[in-house]
C-alpha cells in the first residue's frame, strides 16, 4: 500500500507525552522541535500525495493504451479488477476495517460499480483503440461538469452560481470542438472516431452518474472496502462478459500486458486511490479537485512523447476551454454556498 495511507495520530500523542507527573507540561522545547519535523514530515507527504494523484493518475491513459494493444478491452477490464478489487479488501481485512455490507449496501455497491467501472473504465478502455489518449483525457476530464448539471436536476439537488454555469457553458463549447475533427471525417465516410467520441462521452456519462450515486447513498462502510467491493462486481460483469462473447480471443499475455496490468493495479488502484483518499482527509477539497485538470494534460504530454500523438489545432482550443471549464465549476460555489468541489469530488478510483 501506499506510504500515503497511513494515518497521522502523532502530534497528539507527542503532546500527551509531553506531560509531567503533575500533569503539566514539561520539555516544551523539545516537544515543539519534534512537532516541527511531524509537520515537515507531513508536508512532504502531501507532496508525494500530490505527485503520486497527478502523474500515477494521468499515465493510466498510457498503461491502457498499452495493455489493450496485446489484450482485448474485457480481458484487460476483468483482470485489472478481479485483482486490484480482492487486494484493496484483503488490506482492510488486515487493517481491521469492516468489509461487510449491508443487504441495501450489496445493491448500491454493485449498480456504482457497474455503472463507475464496468461501463465507464471499460468504455474507455474499449474507445482507447481508436482515439488518442490526450483526446480521450480531455473528453473524461468534463466529469465536473457531468456532476453539476446531474445534480442540478436531482429531486434535492442543488444549482450552480453564473460563475459555474459559465464553467457549464464553456466546458460544453470545448467538447464540440474536440469532436468536431471525429465528427468532419464522419461526413466523408470514416465513423471510427465519431462513434468513438460518442462511447466516450456516453461511458463519462455513467462513471458520474455512478460517482454521484455514490455520494448520495450515503454508505456507512469505509471508503476504500466500498472500492474494494466495486472493482469486484466490475470484474465480474467484464468476465462474464468477456466468457459469453468470446473476448478473450486474440490475447497476448507477454511482457506489455503484465506492465500495463501491474502499473494499473498497483499505481493506478492502490499507490493513486489511497494518495486521494489522504489528500481529501488533509486538504483542502478545491486543491484536491485540480488532478482534474492536471491528469488530461499528463496524458497529453505522455502521448506526445511516447505515441508520437499530436492534437489538431481545434482540439488544442477544446482543451484549453475544458480546462478553463474545469477550473470555473470546481472553484464555483453551489447554491448552498458550499464549494462545487465538495459535490462533485468523490473518493472513486480514476480510469
Amino acid at each position: 500500500m501506499s506510504l500515503c495511507a497511513a494515518p497521522e495520530p502523532v502530534l497528539a500523542g507527542l503532546y500527551r507525552c509531553s506531560l509531567g507527573s503533575g500533569g503539566q507540561p514539561v520539555k516544551w522545547g523539545v516537544t515543539s522541535n519534534i512537532a516541527k519535523n511531524s509537520s515537515g514530515s507531513h508536508s512532504t507527504r502531501i507532496l508525494l500525495c500530490f505527485a503520486s494523484v497527478y502523474l500515477f493518475w494521468g499515465a493510466t491513459y498510457l498503461a491502457m493504451r498499452v495493455g489493450v494493444e496485446v489484450l482485448p478491452p474485457f480481458v484487460l477490464a476483468s483482470t485489472r479488477f478481479l485483482i486490484s478489487g480482492p487486494l484493496m479488501l484483503l488490506y482492510c481485512v488486515l487493517r481491521g476495517i469492516s468489509i461487510r455490507p449491508t443487504r441495501r449496501e450489496w445493491g448500491l455497491l454493485a449498480a456504482i460499480g457497474v455503472l463507475m467501472l464496468g461501463i465507464g473504465n471499460t468504455s474507455i478502455i474499449w474507445v482507447e483503440q481508436y482515439l488518442p489518449i490526450g483526446l480521450e483525457a480531455l473528453l473524461v476530464a468534463a466529469v465536473p461538469l457531468y456532476a453539476a448539471v446531474i445534480e442540478f436536476f436531482l429531486p434535492h439537488g442543488e444549482g450552480l452560481s453564473k460563475r459555474g454555469w459559465t464553467g457549464i457553458g464553456i466546458g460544453l463549447a470545448g467538447l464540440l470542438l474536440l469532436v468536431w475533427p471525429g465528427f468532419r471525417e464522419g461526413l466523408h465516410g470514416n465513423h471510427v472516431h465519431l462513434i468513438a467520441a460518442v462511447v466516450s462521452l456516453i461511458a463519462t456519462f455513467c462513471w458520474t452518474s455512478g460517482s454521484v450515486l455514490s455520494r448520495h447513498a450515503k454508505l456507512k462502510m469505509s471508503a476504500i472496502a466500498a472500492s474494494g467491493w466495486q472493482m469486484v462486481f466490475a470484474g465480474v460483469l467484464n468476465f462474464v462478459i468477456m466468457v459469453n462473447t468470446g473476448g478473450y480471443h486474440g490475447s497476448h499475455w507477454g511482457m506489455k500486458a503484465w506492465l500495463s496490468i501491474v502499473y494499473l493495479v498497483v499505481f493506478g488502484s492502490i499507490v493513486g486511490y489511497t494518495a486521494y483518499l489522504y489528500l481529501l482527509d488533509n486538504v483542502a477539497v478545491a486543491k484536491v479537485a485540480t488532478y482534474a485538470y492536471i491528469n488530461p494534460m499528463i496524458a497529453v504530454l505522455l502521448g506526445a512523447l511516447f505515441l508520437n500523438e499530436r492534437l489538431a489545432r481545434v482540439e488544442y482550443v477544446g482543451m484549453a476551454a475544458i480546462l478553463i471549464a474545469v477550473f470555473l465549476v470546481t472553484s464555483s460555489k453551489m447554491s448552498s454556498g458550499r464549494p462545487a468541489a465538495e459535490v462533485e469530488l468523490e473518493p472513486v478510483e480514476q480510469s
